[in-house]
């Protein structure tokens, strides 16, 4: 039933009988009780009006107003649920800035939310996890810097320095992973999901984090995957019970075969789908001959972070996002079956930090708009 004819219903009261015909002139008040009005829809209808009237009236109208309000803020959502189109606000792995986070955490974030970006994750740095701050601390920064803390990277078990160097691909993969496990020298000893995954969890949970992922682990032989199945199913559980979500950060070396099995695959097909997600490294995937968007055709749901990272023509290296050889506009546009959530832009070893992820912010905006 069309909304007029709905009004025209209510509102149309039955025509009341005339009056008998008299000499005595018409009782007035009588007739001010009476009005008579054009239907537009044809005929003239008498009706009583009251004060009850009028306020039944004026409600009818303003639920009306609302119910019509509602229906177009429906059909609003629903367009862009349909649509496919995902739009996220901006996040940064706090890896890119170097020891920017260390040296000035607190000016850095202030820099970061003046670019544009919304979302934080945190890395390992010479002050620990988290800077040098408790995790209650350092969500307390972010927050008043006008972002979100977001998620935090760890440790997934201890590295050896055969088992980083594993990792690398080509010359300049090997020169990089030498000047960070540098770095790394003097760095405290951090926790590890390995080791102390429930403490991990906890200060996830300290923190207001939505995600605690293993930002590497190794997976050079079946016995290092298994174990990391382990690791990662344990993470999992412990996780959950505090209200955080695991997830699993890649590299290359994930789609290796090793011993007849990809690390990659193994470890989604032998881990909980809701214990245990993923966060999609698109670079390393790329770099790796792997296609993100069949990625998530083979595991649809399970990768609710993303690293927003591109590679050098040339090189193969990372580069500012936009700047590189990755098609973004085709894997956003297959963000609803990926399960993204939120994304991170990151750029391993950034000659400039503050000016690459201004650029990149502003490439991956004119990407996706």
């Amino acid at each position: 039933m069309c909304s007029l004819h709905l009004l025209r219903v209510f509102f149309v009261v039955k025509k009341q009988p005339k009056p008998q015909s008299s000499q005595s002139p018409p009782d007035r008040t009588s007739r001010k009780s009476r009005r008579e009005s054009k239907d537009k829809y044809g005929g003239c209808h008498t009706r009583i009006v009251t004060k009850n009237n009028i306020m039944d009236r004026r409600k009818f109208i303003q639920s009306g107003t609302l119910a019509f309000s509602s229906l177009i803020l429906a059909r609003s959502a629903l367009a862009g649920i349909f649509s496919g189109k995902i739009v996220q606000p901006f996040g940064l792995q706090l890896y890119t800035l170097g020891d920017l986070m260390t040296t000035d955490p607190k000016g850095t974030l202030q820099k970061l939310a003046a670019i544009g970006y919304k979302e934080v994750e945190s890395a390992g740095s010479q002050k620990g996890n988290y800077y040098g701050y408790t995790p209650k601390e350092f969500a307390a920064m972010v927050k008043d810097a006008g972002m979100n803390w977001r998620s935090a990277h760890v440790g997934g078990a201890p590295f050896t320095m055969d088992q980083i160097m594993k990792m690398a691909k080509t010359a300049e993969d090997s020169a990089r992973i030498q000047k960070m496990a540098e770095g790394f020298k003097n760095r405290p000893k951090m926790l590890n999901l390995k080791e102390n995954y429930q403490q991990l969890a906890d200060d996830a949970a300290e923190g207001g984090l939505g995600y605690l992922v293993c930002a590497a682990i190794p997976v050079s032989n079946l016995d290092e995957i298994k174990t990391a199945v382990d690791v990662f199913s344990k993470a999992g559980e412990a996780c959950k019970k505090a209200g955080v979500q695991f997830a699993y950060h890649n590299h290359t070396s994930e789609f290796d075969e090793v011993e007849g099995h990809r690390p990659f695959d193994y470890i989604l097909s032998n881990t909980d789908k809701d214990l245990v997600k993923m966060e999609l490294d698109l670079a390393w995937a790329t770099k790796a001959k792997q296609d993100p968007v069949a990625l998530f055709k083979m595991h649809p749901g399970r990768f609710p972070l993303w690293h927003v990272k591109d590679l050098d023509k040339n090189s193969q290296n990372p580069t500012e996002v936009g700047a590189g050889t990755i098609d973004f506009k085709r894997i956003f546009d297959n963000a609803k079956e990926s399960g993204m959530k939120y994304f991170l832009v990151e750029q391993d070893g950034a000659p400039q930090p503050l000016q690459n992820v201004t650029n990149s912010f502003n490439n991956l905006n004119k990407l996706l708009s």
